[in-house]
């Protein structure tokens, strides 16, 4: 241990505790108070504690054993003793204290030591961080790169494969450009010839068209009264059919083969052999004639009144006349329904001219206008029937009487007025007519059901303003001559276009419609017609006559079983016209009916065959059976879509 310095030493000195005085004496009470005095005067210059107390301690052991030292001056010592112990105690507590704050500095000093190393190991972590991340986004970045590289030889490969097949499928496409030029060559040829053959079959089909008007069913010689051509009118008219319905097939598939002109060549000879048959039977019967002539003249000396009787009773002529027209059915419909045709067609035209001024208002704006609001007024609401309730057809029918009537109407935000023009009541008569027409002629072919909602409409239109009645019959006419019935005959002069225009088709730019197109048009127009007839307007009056009722379909009906048929057309328009409104007529005609029926089934079922060829049966198809059901079930159904009592409530 260190030694003191001697002032320390000093105060070590006095400053001993008493308890070492206690102790002292406790162990010692024998030591007397001059052996203080003695320590007391020891000099300052003291030698170490520790020496001191070794060196007391060794002589208090000394005086234990000999037990000879004085128990005062052991107190004393003791004393001293004690308080350099105090001292020493002292210095070490604040040595101590030093040596805690020593150790606290260096303990702060190894923190901050091993904050600063942390610091430097995070630094150095970090790096390491930072480095392996550089490195691993080197190798990303060189694994891209590889990719990239492996990727672009990879696509340089496919273009190179995309230029060897490009090649290949350009001289395929060379090689398919020549063929297909060669087979426009071809095509242009067969065209070229297929044009020819066909300028051929028209001209054959206006010569045969020709030849056949000189063939009259009601041909009379003025000096023959009993010859009869009925005959050769019927073969006729059997040869012009083949020959249309070949020409229709022909227009269908494309240009006429040379099979078909050598159809309609042998069709052309056998029709001239008509003609001369025909010929050579006028000759031989006008020399019959000249020879009776000159026998009648003989008898004409002898008895005036019988020459008179004679002349006047060609009696027996007629009655063989209507018996073999009977026999080879009529080939032009009755005077009267003709007569009646025609009033109509007159009435129309007559209308059309009525409002010449609206119809022709293009420097008129004014005019112009009402007359686009008029127009969308009439036609707007036809548009809108359809079956979904009763009352949403009564809205529509509210409509169009309202506009007829003359009361405000209200189309697309305008009050609509036929009033608003002197001629706007015969406009919006003849606009409503036609759109009726062509709403059967479009919506009735593709949906037959919709055939009895307009109709209803239409009858009841018709009740209250006839003239809609009777313009919409004469356009119906028009559009459809089968709805007279009517077969238009080809005259003279008459081009083959328009020729083909009266028998009902559309032809736009000398290209007439396909038959199929034609035929559902025709079905959609007998539907509406057949529909019309049957039908009242439940909210009317029915206690008057209906303005064109069953009377007229049956007249239609037996008319038209009074013509020769027609292929395709004829069987279409009878099923038509028997499944809308065959129910109806059973129902008003009973037995007459079906002896119509049964007239259908054994008589005028084969005469279709016989003008039909093979491959268009499926309109006579479907004709036979539903006549041969009907006949076994003695019952016609009802048409499908007729509407029910229960319709008008909702």
């Amino acid at each position: 241990m260190t030694a003191l310095p001697p002032s320390e030493r000093e105060v070590a000195l006095d400053c001993t505790p008493a308890r070492d005085e206690r102790q002292s004496q406790s162990h010692h009470p024998s030591v007397e108070p001059q052996n203080i005095v003695t320590i007391a005067t020891l000099p300052k210059a003291l030698p170490d504690p520790v020496t001191i107390w070794k060196k007391e301690n060794d002589h208090l052991s000394l005086l234990e054993i000999n037990q000879e030292v004085v128990p005062a001056v052991l107190s004393s010592k003791a004393a001293k003793v004690e308080a350099c112990i105090q001292m020493y105690e002292e210095m070490h507590r604040l040595r101590a204290r030093e040596r805690l704050r020593q150790r606290q500095e260096e303990q702060e000093q190894m923190v901050r030591a091993a904050y600063t190393q942390a610091i430097e190991q995070l630094k150095r972590f970090d790096e390491l961080r930072k480095l392996k991340s550089h490195q691993e986004f080197q190798e990303l970045q060189e694994v891209m790169e590889n990719s990239s590289k492996r990727a672009q030889e990879q696509q340089e490969k496919l273009k190179e494969k995309h230029r060897q097949r490009a090649k290949v499928l350009n001289l395929k496409l060379c090689e398919a450009e020549q063929q297909r030029q060669h087979q426009e060559e071809l095509e242009r040829l067969h065209k070229e010839e297929g044009q020819e053959r066909l300028c051929h079959l028209y001209s054959i089909q206006e010569e045969l068209l020709q030849l056949n008007q000189q063939i009259d069913p009601n041909y009379r010689h003025k000096d023959l009264p009993r010859i009869d051509l009925s005959a050769y009118s019927n073969r006729g008219n059997q040869i012009c059919g083949l020959v249309s319905g070949l020409i229709r097939t022909m227009n269908k598939r494309g240009f006429p083969t040379q099979a078909d002109v050598a159809s309609t060549e042998q069709a052309l000879q056998e029709m001239r052999g008509l003609i001369s048959s025909m010929q050579q039977e006028i000759t031989a019967a006008t020399e019959e004639k000249k020879r009776k002539d000159e026998e009648e003249k003989k008898r004409k000396q002898k008895e005036l009144e019988k020459k008179q009787m004679k002349s006047q009773t060609p009696a027996p002529a007629e009655q063989l006349g209507e018996k073999q027209q009977k026999e080879g059915l009529q080939v032009k419909t009755e005077e009267s329904i003709m007569q009646r045709y025609q009033r109509l067609q007159d009435a129309a035209e007559q209308c059309v001219a009525a409002f010449s001024e609206i119809g022709n208002c293009k420097g008129n704006t004014e005019v112009k206008k009402i007359k686009t609001n008029l127009q969308k007024a009439a036609t707007i609401p036809v548009s809108q029937i359809s079956s979904i309730s009763g009352s949403k057809l009564r809205e529509v029918f509210d409509k169009i009487n309202n506009l007829l009537s003359g009361k405000p109407v209200q189309t697309e935000g305008q009050t609509v007025l036929v009033t608003q023009h002197p001629q706007g009541l015969e406009f919006v008569c003849c606009k409503l007519a036609e759109k009726f027409v062509r709403h059967g002629e479009a919506e009735v072919s593709f949906h037959h059901y919709s055939a009895f909602p307009i109709a209803v409409v239409l009858s009841g239109i018709w009740e209250l303003h006839p003239q809609v009645g009777d313009i919409f019959l004469a356009h119906l006419h028009k559009k459809c001559p089968y709805s007279v019935p009517f077969y238009p005959a080809w005259r003279e002069g008459t081009s083959m276009e328009e020729y083909q225009r009266m028998l009902g088709y559309e032809v736009h730019d000398s290209t007439v419609e396909e038959q199929d197109h034609f035929l559902k048009r025709m079905s959609g127009m007998i539907r509406l017609y057949a529909a019309i007839i049957q039908l009242w307007w439940p909210y009317g009056n029915k206690q008057g006559a209906h303005p064109h009722g069953l009377s007229y379909g049956w007249r239609w009906l037996a008319q038209m079983l009074n013509l020769e048929p027609l292929a395709d057309v004829t069987a279409m328009l009878l099923l038509d016209f028997l499944e809308v409104c065959g129910n109806a007529l059973m129902k008003q005609y009973g037995i007459q009916f079906w002896k119509t029926m049964f007239f259908v089934q054994k008589s005028y079922i084969p005469r279709i065959e016989a003008v039909t060829s093979s491959g268009h049966m499926g309109c006579l198809s479907r004709l036979k059976i539903f006549v041969q059901k009907c006949l076994q079930a003695e019952e016609i159904p009802l048409p499908k879509g007729i509407l029910t009592p229960s319709f008008w409530r909702t």
